[in-house]
């Protein structure tokens, strides 16, 4: 999940989880609507649906945190419904490619390649791990 200061955002109150609300419903009926629409032109061979929602969130993040951080007057509301609510519902993968990003601009190669690699190969163990638990029950 993207984070946020309370102190710049802490005006908005109770209002920033309805915005977060609004944005997470929009996310996760586009990542259903994409993904069903892809899959069943290209079929379910090869993940393409997770594949270009990945995609497109990246695209999404990487633009919207850009833009909100230069246009300090966009109304902050814009950060909790679409970085946070759309695409935290649509991809988190997108969160992942940018913290990676902002490490490597912060000159710490050696971090952002821990965090890539180990974010991989563990995420990839934990859902094995998970799917093992399933599997037992």
């Amino acid at each position: 999940m993207v984070c946020v200061r309370s102190s710049v955002y802490g005006g908005l109150g109770l209002q920033k989880y309805l915005w977060i609300a609004i944005g997470g419903a929009l996310g996760s009926i586009a990542r259903y609507w994409v993904g069903s629409t892809i899959a069943s032109r290209l079929g379910t061979k090869f993940p393409f649906g997770t594949f270009v929602i990945n995609l497109t969130a990246c695209l999404i993040i990487g633009f919207s945190l850009t833009l909100l951080a230069r246009r300090t007057t966009i109304n902050p509301a814009w950060r909790f419904l679409v970085p946070i609510g759309f695409v935290g519902a649509y991809s988190t993968f997108s969160t992942y490619e940018w913290e990676t990003l902002s490490i490597l601009r912060g000159g710490a190669f050696l971090e952002a390649s821990l965090y890539a690699f180990a974010s991989l190969f563990l995420g990839l163990v934990a859902t094995w791990l998970g799917v093992l638990l399933a599997e037992a029950v």
